[in-house]
Formats: C-alpha cells, sequence, structure tokens
C-alpha cells in the first residue's frame, strides 16, 4: 500500500487540514496522517465517511490507479 497522494490533494483542495478532515470524520490527526502515508487501511466505514467529508467516491480516494 502506497502513500495516498488523492486523499492529500482532495483534502488540499477543500481547504482541510489534516486535523480539520480527522474533526470531521471522528478520528485522531495521526490517523488521517497514517492513512495519507499508507501506514493505516482505513475501514470501509471510515473510507466512506472521508469521501463524504470531501465530496468524493470511494473510486477517486481509495480505488488503486491501473497499471498498465
Amino acid at each position: 500500500m502506497g502513500k495516498n497522494l488523492k486523499l492529500k490533494a482532495a483534502r488540499a483542495a477543500m481547504g482541510l487540514t489534516q486535523q480539520g478532515l480527522a474533526d470531521t470524520v471522528g478520528v485522531t490527526r495521526q490517523t488521517i496522517v497514517a492513512i495519507e502515508k499508507g501506514d493505516y487501511n482505513p475501514t470501509v466505514r471510515l473510507c466512506i465517511l472521508i469521501c463524504q467529508s470531501l465530496g468524493k467516491t470511494l473510486d477517486e480516494l481509495f480505488w488503486p490507479e491501473a497499471q498498465e
């Protein structure tokens, strides 16, 4: 599992800090940091909460890019 740059970019585009997103979805900032770094695999429930907060789909934020 690599870094989640799509999540980081979507969060930044919404003007949210890691703490702001963490507060919105009810986790610690460290959890958001770990997800963005690829060190933590979030639950589907947490993925959905993050997507709803950022106005994105699961595919847009969490599905790996197709390898050609």
